[in-house]
């Protein structure tokens, strides 16, 4: 009989509107079907789209659509593979808090559900406002304290 390294209960995995966020979900949503476990998508809004806001530039219920459409998405990979899912948004960029950046919002995040296992994307830096976790991915590898997937 073998026994597993790791104890999985919830995998976490940040998203944004990016083709490689969608892909890291597809990982994150195989882990825990293996481990039988949770998933938690939680999507992560950069700083371009937080100015945006806090400047009523851009409308909240436009930018929580926007949300919804990635969530959606990654709640539709979660169910056809039967594992369970939740999802939050996040910001992540504060222009009071040099602290505040996605990485630092996936790793609290991570901390603060008490997740097992993390599934990061891996992402080629394109600019688009809306792909915020190209960065992240490196940080997440560096201080997370749980094992890290970069997809």
């Amino acid at each position: 009989m073998s026994s597993r390294p790791l104890s999985i209960d919830l995998v976490l995995v940040p998203v944004d509107q990016s083709e490689e966020a969608t892909r890291a979900a597809r990982y994150a949503v195989a882990v825990a079907a293996e481990y039988d476990a949770a998933v938690h998508a939680v999507h992560v809004l950069g700083e371009d789209v937080v100015r945006a806001i806090e400047q009523g530039v851009v409308d909240q219920d436009a930018v929580a659509e926007d949300s919804k459409a990635v969530t959606d998405t990654i709640s539709a990979i979660a169910h056809d593979a039967g594992v369970p899912i939740t999802t939050s948004v996040a910001y992540g960029f504060s222009p009071t808090s040099k602290l505040r950046h996605p990485g630092s919002v996936v790793l609290d995040t991570a901390e603060e559900l008490e997740a097992d296992f993390v599934v990061v994307p891996r992402e080629p830096v394109s600019g688009d406002p809306g792909e915020v976790l190209a960065k992240a991915a490196e940080y997440v590898l560096l201080y997370a304290s749980q094992p890290v997937l970069s997809a």
